[in-house]
């Protein structure tokens, strides 16, 4: 039986094993124009990658697309040709690179403002946070709330009512 290859651990090694993905791209394509091109080559030699191509994709005078800028290290900038499918490709590629990246930046925001007071409460999880609610109605009441009207809400314990009490009067004289 022939041996079978191990995956070469090293960043600029294939890292192939059979028809597994190799460890690192042979291309990178930054969304930018030089600045950013050389910010990205600077962080990847950080990490010891240097020999993965960058090609930075500055767009146009006024930001208008098809008139995009290439840039490589050490090369001078280059321009396709308006109509060019390669340039349609690199333009649609930017496209659902940025659709991704503002659809995930939507969602984390979206995350970040649903929290509220509660959730910063220790031992407050989903469960005692809906039952807080669900018995008291809204924040504000449960903020209201004596340490006795807590502890009677079901499945909140004396120790998670004087927790929810003491977050919201502490310092309160």
């Amino acid at each position: 039986m022939p041996a079978t290859p191990t995956p070469d651990p090293s960043p600029q090694g294939g890292g192939e094993q059979d028809d597994a993905f190799p460890a690192w791209p042979d291309l990178v394509l930054i969304d930018g124009g030089k600045g950013q091109l050389e910010a990205a080559r600077e962080a990847l030699a950080e990490i010891g990658v240097n020999d993965v191509a960058l090609v930075g994709i500055a767009k146009g005078r006024d930001r208008d697309a098809g008139r995009e800028t290439f840039f490589l290290s050490g090369k001078p900038p280059l321009k396709l040709p308006p109509r060019d499918p390669a340039l349609y490709f690199v333009q649609r590629l930017r496209d659902e690179a940025h659709r991704f990246a503002i659809g995930a930046h939507r969602a984390k925001r979206k995350r970040e403002m649903a929290k509220g007071p509660l959730d910063e409460i220790p031992g407050i999880g989903p469960n005692r946070k809906r039952a807080l609610l669900h018995h008291f109605g809204t924040v504000k009441a449960i903020e209201r709330a004596s340490y006795e009207d807590l502890v009677k809400t079901a499945g909140v314990n004396a120790a998670t009512a004087r927790a929810v009490y003491d977050f919201f009067h502490a310092g309160r004289g």
